[in-house]
């Protein structure tokens, strides 16, 4: 059994963007810059835009953090995505999801200029993907691809599960690995919480990838002899003994998993750190100019 390293992984790629930015600065040109607009004061929220303006930091980008307080209205926040998306300075952005219940996240990333759309959420970008045109792709699904690329997990002709059908990995993860390049070239079945027969499908799987946010859904007799096994979730469940009081659960269990599989993820240290240095790529993308 491989363990994949994620955090290693994704700090090795922060330190190849890092040296492309330091050869755009040696060639006259300004760092790519990234700005994250924040509503409100979600727990969640606030850690993940801390940890993308650090990596920012990382990777030698200029960071900009736009706050509105939670009463902030659509029309403002609309406002101020037209501003981003005029000024030059600013290459890719990102409005933090969730969003307050009054305020149409749809509408909002609608709004956003398809070539500023580092989070790969504009219809565009989706749409793009889906017919395998270049796109700003998002940036779990990519992080996943980057992780069985820089293993070299066989992909073509293998049978792929993905659990779960969210606009934001299960769809996109599930189109990457359908394409015809590799990572991907696979025959890929999702499933989701209407599918019958679930755990035989999951048990046919050459790769399994498990999106579906249940902490340990996945047991040990869903997982076929030396699969493997990519877990996205990432649940908080309660632990006293943690000074956070909580600890992050996978959607695998993974002790009784793991010994089964060619390659598994951990949770918390494999897709996680991923993430964020997709948003990475896809900023330095935008920084050296989008022309799709």
């Amino acid at each position: 059994m491989t363990l994949i390293d994620g955090k290693a992984t994704a700090a090795a790629i922060k330190q190849e963007i890092a040296a492309e930015v330091q050869q755009m600065l040696a060639e006259g040109k300004r760092a790519p810059h990234l700005a994250a607009v924040l509503v409100g004061h979600d727990g969640g929220s606030e850690t993940y835009v801390a940890a993308k303006v650090k990596a920012c930091a990382e990777c030698g980008f200029t960071s900009s953090l736009i706050r509105f307080e939670s009463d902030v209205t659509e029309e403002e926040l609309l406002a101020k995505v037209d501003e981003l998306n005029k000024n030059p300075e600013i290459d890719g952005f990102i409005v933090q999801l969730p969003l307050p219940k009054h305020i149409d996240s749809q509408k909002i990333i609608e709004a956003i200029d398809y070539r500023k759309d580092v989070d790969g959420f504009h219809p565009v970008n989706v749409g793009r993907l889906s017919i395998g045109l270049p796109c700003f792709v998002s940036a779990t699904p990519m992080g996943i691809m980057d992780l069985l690329e820089r293993y070299n997990v066989p992909t073509k002709g293998k049978h792929c599960v993905v659990l779960g059908r969210s606009n934001i990995v299960g769809k996109p993860v599930a189109t990457l690995m359908m394409q015809k390049t590799y990572p991907g070239n696979a025959t890929v079945t999702v499933c989701h919480s209407a599918s019958e027969n679930l755990k035989e499908i999951c048990a046919s799987a050459d790769i399994l990838i498990a999106a579906i946010g249940q902490p340990e859904f996945v047991t040990a007799d869903m997982v076929k002899e030396g699969a493997t096994v990519i877990d996205v979730g990432t649940t908080r469940v309660p632990d006293a003994t943690k000074k956070s009081g909580f600890k992050l659960k996978g959607d695998v269990k993974f002790d009784e998993v793991a010994p089964k599989c060619a390659f598994i993820t951990p949770v918390p240290g494999g897709v996680g750190p991923m993430t964020i240095c997709s948003l990475m790529k896809n900023t330095l993308k935008a920084g050296k100019g989008v022309n799709w």
